[in-house]
């Protein structure tokens, strides 16, 4: 069976796309995460509690740096690099003809971004913090001319308003109580909030998965669309923009991953 299946696909080209689509969407893309298992019911909460310090490895930052120094490479060189370029473009949209923007990116790892817009030649006041000790300590040595601070994302020690910009960066996946986290997210944005490399499924519930990252083990949340941007709404965010990175859809069930851009409603 298995041989006449092969034999099937390999000679019907369309049938073979319309199975990879369905595989993307049905299960998470690689890369430098793998492993990937849906979990359901009790086990997902029980994973989050067991998984909750899986990024405060102290070997993730060497890892992930590895990656992340080769694609800094590229885009150095002017290639194009699609998670950069987009956020990129969400925040040369933002400016508004104000002057220096202060931005804070929420879940920032070594900080590598702020080298991103320094590429990139935009002008800001930037900010980061991360929940690992060990992500920020090589952030404060890769870069010390900009200020980094260990925080918990659902639980910011910044006043209200205190940046113009508020980045949420991809880390809101990994994060149990991540109603909390965006809540987080727009209290202490002034303006603007953007939600980077968020991972969405259509037509579908949220999902959950138990992964590899890095070689650690972790959790990962994939949000129902409507409703991630129904608790953007509560959360006094105005949907401005949405940039995709990836989508694939099938029947009108699929995945993606969004970049959201956000105005913070006026009071």
């Amino acid at each position: 069976m298995k041989t006449l299946l092969r034999n099937l696909v390999s000679r019907s080209p369309r049938l073979k796309g319309l199975l990879q689509r369905g595989l993307r969407f049905m299960l998470p893309g690689r890369g430098v995460s793998n492993h990937y298992v849906e979990m359901a019911g009790e086990e997902v909460g029980r994973e989050s509690v067991r998984l909750r310090s899986a990024w405060k490895d102290d070997g993730l930052p060497v890892r992930q740096r590895e990656l992340v120094d080769q694609q800094l490479a590229a885009y150095r060189r002017g290639d194009a690099v699609d998670v950069f370029d987009v956020m990129v473009k969400c925040l040369q949209g933002l400016r508004d003809g104000v002057g220096k923007m202060r931005v804070l990116e929420v879940g920032c790892s070594s900080g590598y971004y702020s080298e991103v817009f320094e590429i990139a030649g935009l002008d800001l006041d930037y900010s980061g913090c991360d929940y690992s000790d060990a992500f920020i300590a090589m952030a404060r040595q890769r870069y010390p001319r900009e200020h980094f601070d260990v925080q918990d994302a659902t639980l910011l020690g910044y006043a209200d308003k205190t940046f113009d910009v508020v980045i949420s960066g991809c880390c809101l996946l990994h994060i149990p109580e991540y109603e909390a986290a965006v809540a987080e997210t727009a209290r202490v944005a002034g303006r603007y909030a953007v939600f980077h490399r968020t991972p969405v499924v259509l037509g579908q519930p949220s999902k959950h998965y138990r992964k590899q990252a890095y070689g650690v083990e972790t959790v990962e949340t994939h949000f129902n669309e409507p409703q991630f941007l129904q608790l953007l709404a509560d959360n006094g965010l105005q949907l401005q923009a949405t940039l995709t990175l990836d989508e694939s859809v099938v029947h009108g069930l699929g995945s993606a991953t969004r970049t959201y851009v956000c105005r913070k409603n006026s009071p």
